[in-house]
């Protein structure tokens, strides 16, 4: 905090820094033109000060700006992209869903909302782009350093999108909000095992790691271990990115490995598993006739494909209005205190894949938690 105790200013980082305003600006503005010892030293400074470069005078001023904001790393499938005839909206993403469910809320209170989903010049090129713009905003989680967005949540309220606490230990000033992703993924491998006699699943992850999808990898474990049915402590597969090629090629990997064929292939987002339908259509291998493929997170395309897909459905608009509403609470006082985390129930929706047939059937899993 700057000398008076207020929020600290250009002038109390160029002042500690021994650097021109100017210089400050610049480090922020064009960080290139700075050298590095210099912007090292200016940011170091800045992150001890908990300063956070303004957008606009109306900001410096009230630090009211009526705008929420949301960071969020650049999902976007080249291959659904590259489809001629790509539905717009069967091939909505993930965060698409969510910046849906963030602009319906923040509508409803008000607030305009920006987006900034683009990692380029680095994290804190991203906080300082878009924190100095709007009175509080969501990050997807693993995006930002959580140190990072620490220093920021001292003076704007923040919440981390679908992510827990990186350990029950760590002391963060962030709102959380995630999903049942655990309880989803078990009870859907628990159907597989028990309701369709799987005893050779395959579960394919991703090899960054996410912790929703460490979650879900947790449950796929639990179910297994509950049944009885022995699977590695790994995922059978990790692919670098959770897209349809990736699901194609893990589907023709896990075909052509040595020994029995898995029976069931399941896959920590729906994207893979609709890659995985066609790669298998291509081979000739039925499903669910041959092997059942499961998904999770319940896109549009997930019901529309064929077969339709079994799915874990995760409720990504409320995720984007439950951040909006902690966002709100905060900025209006009517929530204070201490950081709170918020689980959203997920729902198994049992369709064609997993060889249930056209009727779906769903079941809730896990419950929403304050």
């Amino acid at each position: 905090m700057g000398a008076s105790g207020a929020a600290p200013t250009v002038y109390d980082v160029a002042e500690r820094s021994g650097v021109s305003i100017a210089t400050v600006s610049r480090v922020y503005r064009m960080p290139d033109s700075v050298r590095p010892e210099t912007r090292e030293r200016v940011l170091a400074v800045a992150h001890a000060l908990g300063y956070v470069p303004s957008g606009n005078a109306r900001g410096l001023a009230s630090r009211s700006t009526g705008v929420l904001g949301l960071c969020f790393p650049d999902y976007s499938d080249p291959d659904a992209e590259a489809a001629e005839d790509a539905d717009d909206d069967a091939a909505m993403l993930y965060s698409d869903q969510i910046i849906r469910g963030m602009e319906r809320a923040a509508r409803r209170h008000g607030y305009a909302l920006l987006i900034a989903a683009s990692l380029k010049g680095g994290p804190e090129s991203l906080v300082a782009k878009v924190a100095g713009r709007v009175d509080g905003f969501a990050v997807l989680a693993r995006t930002v350093p959580t140190a990072e967005l620490d220093v920021i949540s001292r003076r704007q309220p923040v919440v981390m999108l679908a992510g827990p606490r990186e350990s029950p230990d760590t002391a963060d000033h962030l709102d959380h909000v995630e999903v049942a992703n655990f309880d989803g993924q078990r009870e859907l491998t628990r159907h597989l095992i028990e309701d369709h006699g799987v005893r050779r699943p395959a579960y394919v992850g991703s090899s960054e790691e996410s912790p929703d999808v460490e979650a879900r990898f947790r449950g796929f474990l639990a179910a297994c271990g509950d049944a009885g049915v022995e699977v590695a402590g790994e995922p059978a597969l990790r692919v670098g990115m959770m897209t349809q090629a990736e699901g194609a090629r893990a589907a023709e990997a896990l075909c052509e490995r040595a020994g029995e064929r898995p029976d069931a292939f399941v896959f920590a987002n729906d994207q893979m598993a609709v890659g995985a339908l066609h790669a298998l259509e291509r081979r000739g291998v039925k499903v669910p006739g041959d092997v059942l493929v499961t998904g999770f997170d319940g896109i549009p395309l997930s019901r529309l494909v064929r077969p339709s897909l079994t799915t874990v459905h995760q409720p990504m608009l409320r995720l984007g209005e439950a951040a909006v509403e902690l966002l709100v609470e905060r900025l209006s006082g009517a929530r204070t205190g201490d950081p709170v985390s918020v689980m959203l129930p997920v729902t198994v929706v049992r369709r064609t894949s997993c060889g249930c047939g056209d009727t779906e059937a769903a079941g809730a899993a896990g419950a929403a938690e304050r």
